[in-house]
Protein backbone atom coordinates (compact mmCIF):
# COMPACT_ATOMS: atom_id res chain seq x y z
CA UNK A 1 0.00 0.00 0.00
CA UNK A 2 1.80 3.22 -1.16
CA UNK A 3 2.41 5.96 1.70
CA UNK A 4 0.49 8.78 1.91
CA UNK A 5 1.41 12.57 2.91
CA UNK A 6 -1.29 13.72 4.81
CA UNK A 7 -1.24 17.13 2.52
CA UNK A 8 -4.68 17.23 0.39
CA UNK A 9 -5.81 20.36 -2.30
CA UNK A 10 -6.60 23.64 -1.27
CA UNK A 11 -10.01 24.88 -2.16
CA UNK A 12 -8.38 27.33 -4.62
CA UNK A 13 -7.01 24.50 -6.52
CA UNK A 14 -10.95 22.80 -6.43
CA UNK A 15 -12.24 26.13 -7.53
CA UNK A 16 -9.61 26.15 -10.45
CA UNK A 17 -9.85 22.60 -11.49
CA UNK A 18 -14.15 22.67 -11.35
CA UNK A 19 -13.23 26.02 -13.72
CA UNK A 20 -11.25 23.83 -16.01
CA UNK A 21 -13.10 20.98 -16.58
CA UNK A 22 -16.07 23.20 -17.84
CA UNK A 23 -13.81 25.64 -20.15
CA UNK A 24 -12.55 23.78 -23.20
CA UNK A 25 -10.71 27.45 -23.75
CA UNK A 26 -8.04 26.17 -21.25
CA UNK A 27 -5.72 23.43 -21.58
CA UNK A 28 -3.92 22.52 -18.74
CA UNK A 29 -3.14 23.55 -14.81
CA UNK A 30 0.31 23.23 -13.16
CA UNK A 31 -0.03 22.16 -9.56
CA UNK A 32 2.72 22.54 -6.66
CA UNK A 33 2.58 21.75 -3.29
CA UNK A 34 3.07 24.71 -0.62
CA UNK A 35 2.81 24.69 3.01
CA UNK A 36 1.34 21.48 3.18
CA UNK A 37 -1.20 21.68 0.33
CA UNK A 38 -1.89 21.59 -3.11
CA UNK A 39 -2.02 24.87 -4.97
CA UNK A 40 -2.90 25.86 -8.35
CA UNK A 41 0.69 27.41 -9.96
CA UNK A 42 0.14 28.00 -13.67
CA UNK A 43 -2.71 27.82 -16.20
CA UNK A 44 -2.32 27.28 -19.65
CA UNK A 45 -4.47 28.16 -21.92
CA UNK A 46 -5.75 26.16 -25.41
CA UNK A 47 -3.02 28.40 -28.30
CA UNK A 48 -3.23 25.06 -31.20
CA UNK A 49 -3.97 21.70 -30.83
CA UNK A 50 -2.74 19.21 -27.63
CA UNK A 51 0.97 18.85 -29.13
CA UNK A 52 1.17 22.13 -29.95
CA UNK A 53 0.25 23.49 -26.57
CA UNK A 54 2.86 21.30 -25.00
CA UNK A 55 5.70 23.87 -26.21
CA UNK A 56 4.46 25.71 -23.32
CA UNK A 57 5.49 23.45 -20.78
CA UNK A 58 8.92 24.26 -21.20
CA UNK A 59 9.22 27.66 -19.64
CA UNK A 60 6.24 26.62 -17.26
CA UNK A 61 7.90 23.91 -15.48
CA UNK A 62 11.84 23.47 -13.72
CA UNK A 63 14.55 21.38 -14.54
CA UNK A 64 15.06 20.56 -10.62
CA UNK A 65 11.26 20.82 -9.21
CA UNK A 66 8.63 18.64 -9.45
CA UNK A 67 4.76 19.44 -10.37
CA UNK A 68 1.59 17.76 -11.37
CA UNK A 69 0.38 19.13 -14.70
CA UNK A 70 -3.26 18.40 -15.53
CA UNK A 71 -4.04 18.74 -19.07
CA UNK A 72 -7.00 18.33 -21.43
CA UNK A 73 -5.95 15.71 -24.09
CA UNK A 74 -9.00 14.15 -25.44
CA UNK A 75 -12.28 15.47 -26.75
CA UNK A 76 -14.90 13.67 -24.97
CA UNK A 77 -17.56 14.09 -22.41
CA UNK A 78 -15.42 12.34 -19.87
CA UNK A 79 -12.04 11.01 -19.28
CA UNK A 80 -11.06 13.79 -21.27
CA UNK A 81 -7.70 14.74 -19.16
CA UNK A 82 -4.16 13.49 -18.31
CA UNK A 83 -2.81 14.01 -15.32
CA UNK A 84 1.22 14.23 -15.64
CA UNK A 85 3.37 13.59 -12.24
CA UNK A 86 6.35 15.37 -12.86
CA UNK A 87 9.59 14.74 -10.86
CA UNK A 88 12.64 14.90 -12.30
CA UNK A 89 16.20 12.84 -11.29
CA UNK A 90 17.38 16.48 -10.22
CA UNK A 91 15.09 16.72 -7.30
CA UNK A 92 15.97 16.69 -4.16
CA UNK A 93 14.89 13.52 -2.01
CA UNK A 94 12.50 15.08 0.25
CA UNK A 95 10.18 16.88 -2.79
CA UNK A 96 10.22 13.14 -4.75
CA UNK A 97 8.73 11.35 -1.76
CA UNK A 98 6.96 13.70 -1.06
CA UNK A 99 5.37 14.54 -4.64
CA UNK A 100 4.79 10.87 -5.04
CA UNK A 101 2.86 9.81 -2.36
CA UNK A 102 0.71 12.53 -2.33
CA UNK A 103 0.04 11.63 -6.58
CA UNK A 104 -2.66 9.08 -5.41
CA UNK A 105 -4.55 12.01 -2.69
CA UNK A 106 -4.77 14.90 -5.81
CA UNK A 107 -6.57 12.47 -8.34
CA UNK A 108 -9.14 11.11 -5.11
CA UNK A 109 -9.78 14.57 -4.72
CA UNK A 110 -10.35 15.95 -7.99
CA UNK A 111 -12.18 13.14 -9.26
CA UNK A 112 -10.50 10.14 -10.61
CA UNK A 113 -13.15 9.49 -13.22
CA UNK A 114 -12.30 12.38 -15.01
CA UNK A 115 -9.09 11.34 -16.13
CA UNK A 116 -8.04 8.86 -18.68
CA UNK A 117 -4.43 8.61 -17.82
CA UNK A 118 -2.49 8.99 -15.12
CA UNK A 119 1.67 9.17 -16.38
CA UNK A 120 4.92 10.04 -14.44
CA UNK A 121 7.85 11.61 -16.16
CA UNK A 122 11.17 12.81 -15.05
CA UNK A 123 12.47 14.45 -17.96
CA UNK A 124 10.72 17.67 -20.26
CA UNK A 125 11.71 15.55 -23.13
CA UNK A 126 8.60 12.90 -21.93
CA UNK A 127 6.37 16.60 -21.81
CA UNK A 128 6.80 17.08 -25.54
CA UNK A 129 4.93 15.54 -28.53
CA UNK A 130 7.58 13.00 -29.34
CA UNK A 131 7.52 11.87 -25.90
CA UNK A 132 3.96 11.30 -25.89
CA UNK A 133 4.19 9.67 -29.21
CA UNK A 134 6.88 7.38 -27.53
CA UNK A 135 4.08 6.69 -24.61
CA UNK A 136 1.03 6.28 -26.70
CA UNK A 137 3.27 3.97 -28.59
CA UNK A 138 4.13 1.40 -25.72
CA UNK A 139 0.96 1.17 -24.88
CA UNK A 140 -0.50 0.17 -28.02
CA UNK A 141 2.07 -2.35 -27.55
CA UNK A 142 1.05 -5.76 -26.06
CA UNK A 143 1.56 -6.60 -22.92
CA UNK A 144 5.01 -9.09 -22.46
CA UNK A 145 4.20 -12.32 -21.81
CA UNK A 146 4.75 -14.23 -18.39
CA UNK A 147 6.36 -17.41 -18.72
CA UNK A 148 3.39 -19.39 -18.45
CA UNK A 149 1.60 -17.91 -20.79
CA UNK A 150 4.59 -18.26 -23.37
CA UNK A 151 4.72 -21.75 -22.80
CA UNK A 152 0.81 -22.30 -23.61
CA UNK A 153 1.46 -19.90 -26.93
CA UNK A 154 4.49 -22.55 -27.87
CA UNK A 155 1.77 -25.56 -26.75
CA UNK A 156 -0.98 -24.35 -28.94
CA UNK A 157 1.36 -23.68 -31.70
CA UNK A 158 2.81 -27.13 -31.29
CA UNK A 159 -0.69 -28.55 -31.19
CA UNK A 160 -1.45 -27.08 -34.23
CA UNK A 161 1.30 -28.15 -36.26
CA UNK A 162 1.00 -31.57 -34.77
CA UNK A 163 -2.98 -31.21 -36.40
CA UNK A 164 -1.79 -30.43 -39.46
CA UNK A 165 0.71 -32.76 -40.13
CA UNK A 166 3.49 -29.90 -40.47
CA UNK A 167 5.31 -29.75 -36.87
CA UNK A 168 8.90 -28.99 -37.32
CA UNK A 169 10.47 -29.02 -33.74
CA UNK A 170 12.30 -31.63 -33.19
CA UNK A 171 12.63 -33.69 -29.93
CA UNK A 172 15.78 -34.04 -28.13
CA UNK A 173 16.36 -36.62 -29.83
CA UNK A 174 18.95 -36.76 -33.14
CA UNK A 175 16.67 -36.27 -35.89
CA UNK A 176 13.70 -35.69 -34.14
CA UNK A 177 12.56 -39.41 -34.15
CA UNK A 178 11.29 -40.36 -30.80
CA UNK A 179 12.78 -43.54 -29.61
CA UNK A 180 10.07 -46.51 -28.48
CA UNK A 181 10.69 -49.20 -25.93
CA UNK A 182 11.01 -52.84 -26.98
CA UNK A 183 7.41 -53.85 -24.97
CA UNK A 184 5.65 -50.83 -26.72
CA UNK A 185 6.93 -52.31 -30.27
CA UNK A 186 6.26 -55.57 -29.24
CA UNK A 187 2.44 -54.59 -28.42
CA UNK A 188 2.15 -53.01 -31.42
CA UNK A 189 3.19 -55.49 -33.66
CA UNK A 190 0.43 -57.89 -31.68
CA UNK A 191 -2.21 -55.76 -32.26
CA UNK A 192 -1.02 -55.60 -35.85
CA UNK A 193 -1.24 -59.70 -35.91
CA UNK A 194 -4.55 -59.63 -34.21
CA UNK A 195 -6.43 -57.86 -37.05
CA UNK A 196 -8.84 -58.09 -38.47
CA UNK A 197 -10.05 -59.95 -35.69
CA UNK A 198 -8.74 -58.41 -33.22
CA UNK A 199 -6.99 -60.58 -30.94
CA UNK A 200 -7.17 -60.59 -27.14
CA UNK A 201 -5.32 -57.25 -27.24
CA UNK A 202 -7.50 -54.21 -29.13
CA UNK A 203 -6.07 -51.45 -26.97
CA UNK A 204 -2.66 -50.09 -26.64
CA UNK A 205 -2.00 -47.16 -25.16
CA UNK A 206 1.55 -45.23 -25.35
CA UNK A 207 3.27 -42.67 -23.25
CA UNK A 208 6.33 -40.84 -22.54
CA UNK A 209 8.98 -41.50 -20.35
CA UNK A 210 10.61 -37.62 -19.46
CA UNK A 211 13.17 -38.99 -17.63
CA UNK A 212 14.90 -41.23 -21.20
CA UNK A 213 12.79 -39.22 -23.54
CA UNK A 214 11.28 -42.76 -24.74
CA UNK A 215 7.81 -43.92 -25.88
CA UNK A 216 7.10 -46.97 -23.04
CA UNK A 217 4.20 -48.88 -23.05
CA UNK A 218 1.59 -47.90 -20.65
CA UNK A 219 -1.29 -50.56 -21.11
CA UNK A 220 -2.53 -53.03 -23.04
CA UNK A 221 -6.00 -54.82 -23.03
CA UNK A 222 -9.25 -55.79 -24.41
CA UNK A 223 -11.43 -53.40 -24.49
CA UNK A 224 -15.31 -52.45 -25.88
CA UNK A 225 -15.44 -48.99 -27.13
CA UNK A 226 -17.97 -48.18 -23.79
CA UNK A 227 -14.88 -49.34 -21.58
CA UNK A 228 -12.85 -46.19 -22.95
CA UNK A 229 -13.77 -43.86 -20.12
CA UNK A 230 -12.37 -46.70 -17.52
CA UNK A 231 -8.96 -47.50 -19.26
CA UNK A 232 -7.78 -44.57 -20.80
CA UNK A 233 -6.77 -41.99 -18.19
CA UNK A 234 -8.09 -38.38 -17.40
CA UNK A 235 -5.19 -37.02 -15.37
CA UNK A 236 -2.24 -37.92 -18.22
CA UNK A 237 -1.62 -37.65 -21.78
CA UNK A 238 -1.92 -41.11 -23.71
CA UNK A 239 -1.17 -41.77 -27.43
CA UNK A 240 -4.01 -45.22 -27.64
CA UNK A 241 -4.41 -47.52 -30.77
CA UNK A 242 -7.51 -48.93 -30.83
CA UNK A 243 -8.53 -51.92 -33.23
CA UNK A 244 -12.40 -50.91 -33.75
CA UNK A 245 -13.88 -53.82 -34.49
CA UNK A 246 -17.52 -53.51 -35.70
CA UNK A 247 -20.35 -54.09 -38.75
CA UNK A 248 -20.38 -51.82 -42.02
CA UNK A 249 -23.02 -52.47 -44.37
CA UNK A 250 -23.19 -56.22 -43.43
CA UNK A 251 -19.21 -56.67 -43.01
CA UNK A 252 -17.38 -57.34 -40.37
CA UNK A 253 -14.85 -54.77 -39.93
CA UNK A 254 -11.77 -53.92 -37.86
CA UNK A 255 -9.90 -50.37 -38.37
CA UNK A 256 -7.08 -49.29 -36.24
CA UNK A 257 -7.83 -45.74 -34.77
CA UNK A 258 -5.31 -43.25 -33.46
CA UNK A 259 -6.36 -41.62 -30.41
CA UNK A 260 -4.73 -39.31 -28.81
CA UNK A 261 -6.14 -37.42 -25.43
CA UNK A 262 -4.63 -34.85 -23.42
CA UNK A 263 -6.51 -33.70 -20.75
CA UNK A 264 -6.81 -30.19 -19.92
CA UNK A 265 -5.25 -30.11 -16.61
CA UNK A 266 -2.44 -31.61 -17.91
CA UNK A 267 1.42 -29.50 -16.91
CA UNK A 268 1.76 -27.00 -19.83
CA UNK A 269 5.66 -28.40 -20.99
CA UNK A 270 3.90 -32.30 -20.89
CA UNK A 271 1.28 -31.17 -23.40
CA UNK A 272 4.11 -29.26 -25.45
CA UNK A 273 5.92 -32.35 -25.37
CA UNK A 274 3.13 -34.90 -25.86
CA UNK A 275 2.03 -32.34 -29.27
CA UNK A 276 5.80 -32.26 -30.55
CA UNK A 277 6.17 -35.94 -30.98
CA UNK A 278 2.45 -36.66 -31.72
CA UNK A 279 3.62 -36.95 -35.59
CA UNK A 280 6.71 -38.99 -34.83
CA UNK A 281 5.08 -41.54 -33.00
CA UNK A 282 2.10 -41.56 -36.09
CA UNK A 283 5.21 -41.55 -38.25
CA UNK A 284 7.43 -44.86 -36.99
CA UNK A 285 3.97 -46.84 -36.04
CA UNK A 286 2.69 -46.76 -39.57
CA UNK A 287 6.26 -47.05 -41.32
CA UNK A 288 7.89 -48.54 -38.97
CA UNK A 289 5.87 -51.05 -37.47
CA UNK A 290 3.48 -51.52 -40.46
CA UNK A 291 -0.09 -50.40 -38.93
CA UNK A 292 -2.39 -48.95 -40.93
CA UNK A 293 -4.13 -46.07 -39.34
CA UNK A 294 -7.33 -45.84 -40.48
CA UNK A 295 -7.90 -42.46 -38.69
CA UNK A 296 -6.42 -39.99 -36.73
CA UNK A 297 -8.69 -38.59 -33.48
CA UNK A 298 -7.49 -35.59 -30.84
CA UNK A 299 -9.92 -34.96 -27.51
CA UNK A 300 -9.17 -33.46 -24.28
CA UNK A 301 -10.82 -36.83 -22.49
CA UNK A 302 -11.47 -40.43 -23.82
CA UNK A 303 -15.22 -39.64 -22.30
CA UNK A 304 -15.87 -37.43 -25.66
CA UNK A 305 -15.08 -40.78 -27.82
CA UNK A 306 -18.01 -42.82 -28.21
CA UNK A 307 -19.04 -45.36 -30.90
CA UNK A 308 -21.42 -43.24 -32.66
CA UNK A 309 -18.55 -40.52 -33.58
CA UNK A 310 -15.86 -43.13 -34.42
CA UNK A 311 -18.38 -44.40 -36.88
CA UNK A 312 -19.39 -40.74 -37.97
CA UNK A 313 -15.34 -40.43 -38.71
CA UNK A 314 -14.86 -43.55 -40.72
CA UNK A 315 -18.15 -43.43 -42.68
CA UNK A 316 -19.28 -40.54 -43.30
CA UNK A 317 -22.63 -39.86 -44.47
CA UNK A 318 -23.65 -38.93 -48.01
CA UNK A 319 -25.82 -36.30 -48.91
CA UNK A 320 -28.69 -37.77 -50.78
CA UNK A 321 -29.22 -35.95 -53.97
CA UNK A 322 -33.04 -35.14 -54.54
CA UNK A 323 -33.11 -33.48 -57.60
CA UNK A 324 -34.47 -34.17 -60.62
CA UNK A 325 -32.07 -36.14 -62.84
CA UNK A 326 -31.68 -34.30 -66.38
CA UNK A 327 -32.82 -36.63 -68.66
CA UNK A 328 -31.11 -39.01 -71.32
CA UNK A 329 -30.83 -36.90 -75.03
CA UNK A 330 -32.59 -39.32 -77.55
CA UNK A 331 -30.76 -42.38 -79.43
CA UNK A 332 -28.06 -42.55 -76.66
CA UNK A 333 -27.44 -45.03 -73.90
Amino acid sequence: MAMQSGISASEQLLASFQTFVADTTLRGLIVDIQKEALVLQEIIHVAGTFEDDLRQLDGLIQDSHPAYILLRRYEAPTAALVAVAYVPDTANVRQKMLFASTRNTLLRELGTELFAESLFATTKAELTAEGFQKHDHHNAEPAPLTEEERSLVQVREAEAEASRGTSTRASHVVGGVVPFSDEALQALANLKSGTPGGGFVNLVQLAIDRETETIVLANASSSAIGDFTRLIPDDAPRYSFFVFKHVHDGVEVAPIVFIYTCPTETKIKDRMLYATCRNSVVNTVERTVGLKLEKKVEAASATEIGESQLLEELHPKRELNNGFSRPKRPGRR
